[in-house]
This record gives structure tokens, sequence and C-alpha cells, in this order.
């Protein structure tokens, strides 16, 4: 309860002191984006110039963080605005796996913020659920296009056992196009529709994820459940990153025509760490780990008049934050008790210091991905404690070690301890009798 009154009334504040009504929200996520796979995060080889703008005209995280190391845990996280381990979802869905994902009849961010008087829409990946029950039209969004699963064909849209995925609402749609445009075209639409009222767009990009394939790679010979769906190179990366980032510049243009860049907090992020062909420098690892390069993620705000331009912040974060921001910034009605992340908007404002986080992470098996490799994190302020069966027990500064290469498990046991017990009860709080 008292996390609760906070953010309302640090929501409440931030109002009265910017002079600002509600924002319209677009949330932007990326699919398996390197953290240092963007212009503002020191990439070589990639030109970002509109995703870089948006950081010299908002705030750019250096600590900010996923839910989880694959897709479906973040999105189920970012939804409901709890841990994704309250959900069973330690670990991704697999091709055309149903009941499994979002609580049917459940509530989610979008549901939230229509009780609060925003149109919900929903371009791009969905990947928490293919019953229909589950599915973004009775999870909240007004509209839905884009694919359910976790990746498809992006010129084909067919998934990768060969079952096409491309939505529009409820019904299967065939489109010509490239998925990253054919996505971004159907946000501009949303925008155009929803101008008149507070509006909530999830702009859910697939790219960069497999199957690599950039905007001229029509006649790529990509075939489902062949070895193709996942062979690429990084040349191919950067184009789908290029074009993603040219596709979220015209929906900043958008937003500066139709009058609405000052009245809408843009975030961007990723769903976990970098694949393949991916750069996470200059942390250890990669997607499905929970080493730093598998949850550590790019993240960007923008809110004109309101956030500060060109700033970096420290704050630790997580995914989940941003539902508890959007929450309190949407007013009394899209609040929660039970948010686990926090209002984020008064320290990006600058009228609250940063927070202090105690953050875990936990991953396993599960139904259909039995070859997931058991692991589990806590960070609480500078120190992360990571383990193993496989890997074994480590303990990182993470202010002097980022990279994690030096072990401190043995010089500081008490630190150890500490973590495991704060583990402890926060895997039987979420896992539940």
């Amino acid at each position: 309860m008292i996390r609760y009154l906070l953010s309302f009334v640090g929501g409440f504040l931030l109002f009265q002191s910017a002079g600002f009504a509600r924002p319209n929200f677009v949330f932007i996520l990326a699919d398996d984006l390197g953290y240092g796979d963007l212009g503002c995060y020191g990439a070589p080889d990639i030109k970002t110039p509109h995703l870089d703008r948006l950081a010299e005209e908002g705030i750019r995280f250096t600590n900010a963080y996923a839910n989880g190391p694959v897709c479906s845990p973040t999105r189920i996280a970012f939804l409901t605005g709890r841990y994704q381990q309250r959900f069973g979802m330690d670990n991704a869905l697999y091709y055309q796996e149903f009941g499994r994902g979002l609580t049917p009849g459940g509530e989610t961010i979008a549901t939230r913020l229509k009780k609060a008087g925003y149109v919900t829409g929903l371009s791009g990946k969905w990947h928490v659920g293919y019953d229909v029950d589950r599915q973004p039209n009775h999870q909240g969004f007004d509209h839905f296009f884009g694919l359910l699963g976790g990746n498809h064909h992006y010129f084909k849209h067919m998934d990768r056992i060969g079952v096409p995925d491309l939505w529009l609402n409820e019904t299967p749609v065939e489109r010509e196009g490239y998925s990253t445009d054919l996505i971004t075209d159907d946000a501009l639409a949303f925008l155009e529709k929803s101008q008149d009222q507070p509006f909530f767009l999830f702009l859910s990009h697939a790219a960069p994820h497999f199957p690599w394939q950039g905007p001229d790679d029509a006649d790529k010979d990509i075939q489902p459940k062949k070895k193709s769906w996942q062979m690429g190179d990084r040349e191919t990366y950067i184009k789908m990153v290029e074009s993603m980032d040219r596709g979220i510049g015209r929906v900043l243009d958008r937003l500066e025509k139709l009058g609405l860049a000052g009245d809408t907090l843009v975030v961007f992020t990723s769903d976990n760490g970098g694949s393949t062909y991916s750069r996470n420098d200059p942390f250890r690892g990669s997607k499905s780990t929970l080493w730093e390069g598998g949850i550590r993620v790019p993240c960007l705000a923008r809110w004109p008049g309101v956030f500060p331009a060109g700033k970096t912040t420290g704050q630790v974060s997580m995914t989940m934050d941003w539902t508890a921001t959007f929450a309190a910034l949407a007013g009394e009605e899209a609040m929660r008790e039970n948010d686990e992340g926090i209002h984020l908007a008064p320290i990006l404002e600058g009228t609250a210091k940063l927070q202090a986080r105690t953050l875990f992470w936990r991953q396993k098996p599960g139904p259909k991905r039995k070859s997931v490799k058991p692991a589990q994190v806590v960070r609480h302020g500078k120190w992360k404690w990571f383990a193993s069966e496989e890997e074994g027990s480590f303990l990182f500064d993470l202010e002097k070690d980022p990279s994690e290469s030096i072990n401190l498990i043995e010089a500081h046991r008490e630190v150890v301890d500490d973590l495991q017990a704060r583990h402890r009860a926060w895997v039987a709080d979420v896992d539940g009798p």
C-alpha cells in the first residue's frame, strides 16, 4: 500500500510541477537487440540516427535490465507489471504451444489503461499466448496487427514450423511486404486514428530476431524446419537494425506532425540481450543466459518538457518498472497495489533521488523447453550473485567489474549468504503455495 501511495503522489506531483496532463505512451520493444548495437551505446558499425536522436532528446539508461533473458518472460512481466514467475513463465513459449502464457481473463497494462480512458494498440510481436483468450484482443488491446509467435519469415510471414502467423485482430491475414515495414505502417495508422484521445501504443518489433533477413532479402533461401532459419551474418543483422531504426524515425516524425510529441512519453528498450550476431559489449554472455549480456539492455525515454534532454541515468531498472510508471502517470484507475516495478518518472524528471534496488532472475526448463539451463541471479546494489548447476556460483562487484571477470565469492561470504537468503524468500513468494 505504501508503494502504491508513493507512486500516486509522485505521479500527481509530476503533473503539477510540470504543468502537463497525463501523457500518451509509446512503448517500443526490440527483439534480441544487443546492448552495444546502437550508435548512442557505442556501436561502431551500425547507424541508428533516429534512436540516437531519441537519446539526445531524452534520457539514456546504463543500468536497465530485461525481466528475462528470452522473449516471453520479459513480455509477460511488462504486460502484468509483475515477475513472470508468478505466471509460470521462466522460459519462452514454443511454436504453437497452447495452454501457457498470460492468464485468460487476466489484467494487463492495456486493460488498466483502457479503464483510465486510453485507446490501446499493439503493432508487432505478441509471444505470450496462442489460445484465443490469451490473445491481444482478449488482453486489453483494442487493436492488434502482427505475429502471435516468437518469430516468423519476414516476407512469407510463417513461423519456423511452417504455420502462417500474421494477424489483424483475431483474423489471419496475408500481406505483401517486409515485416518491419508492415509493423511500422500499422503503428502509424494507429497514431493517426487515435490522435484525438489518450493512447497507448505497444510497438513490438520482431527485429532483429532471426530469421536473419534484411529488407532486400525477399529471395533469400530461408525455409521452415531447416538450418537456414537460423543462418545469417553480422552484415544482415546490421541491415535489420537499421531498418527498424528508420521505422522508428517515421513514428517519431509522425508524432511531431500530429503535434503529439510533447504530450507523449516514448520508451525504447529490448526484451533481452543480443543473440548470435549481436554486440553486447562491454558485457559477458548473450541471450538465454543470466550473465549481464543476456539481461542488460539499452533503454531510452523521452518526454519533452518533462524529462531533461541529453542526460544519462544510472538508475537500476527493470522492464516491469515501465508498467508501474505508465499506470501512475495515467491516474488512479490504472494503478495497482501489487505492481512490482517502481515509478520512474519522478527520478527521471529530477524530483526524486535514485532508488536502491534488489532484482531477481530465474530460468528453468519448461514443458517444451527442456534444454533450458537452470540459473538464478540476484542484483542488490552493486553486488550480483549468479549461480547455475553447470557453471557454478559467482559474486561480482558490478560497479568495479561490469564485465563479470573477477569472482569474489570467497572474499565476501557474508554478502553471498545475504543474497542467497533474499533469493530463497523471493522464490517462496513468487512460486506461492
